[in-house]
């Protein structure tokens, strides 16, 4: 499964898509990235003259690239036009060190701890265009065809 097949079976649409490109995937990571446009829903509130990415949106695009998509790839043989994925989020724990200001790129990595009943459990840090550690943590999610 490439990666525009993966991008198209995600459960999610603009405005809340947030993955641009996939560029590495295998059955134990992926690493993907995604480019905050300026014109993104969330920066006319957050903060008033001072845009600065909310670290909810950046834990989402780590569990879209890093979970969901990985995911998706996981259960290349039981998806089809039929069963779509059901994603639901079981938990998180992201630490936060740098902001992402509007038309930033990141680059978000994943490596699969586990993958069992349907349960995906990954490490997950996200990195801005100067290689520079943005957020680190764990992302884990339940993953079916439906």
């Amino acid at each position: 499964m490439n990666s525009t097949k993966i991008i198209k079976l995600l459960p999610y649409k603009k405005p809340f898509l947030f993955v641009d490109e996939l560029i590495e995937i295998s059955e134990n990571g992926i690493t993907g990235n995604y480019t905050y446009r300026e014109d993104e829903f969330f920066y006319e509130g957050h903060f008033k003259k001072n845009p600065i990415t909310p670290g909810v949106i950046l834990t989402e695009t780590m569990a879209q690239i890093g979970v969901v998509s990985l995911g998706v790839f996981l259960l290349k043989d039981k998806i089809s036009s039929d069963k779509k994925p059901q994603i639901a989020l079981t938990s998180n724990q992201i630490d936060f060190f740098l902001p992402v200001l509007p038309n930033e790129k990141v680059t978000v990595i994943s490596e699969k701890e586990f993958f069992r009943f349907n349960k995906l459990k990954c490490k997950v840090k996200m990195l801005n265009s100067k290689n520079e550690l943005v957020c680190r943590g764990t992302i884990s999610g339940m993953i079916i065809a439906k």
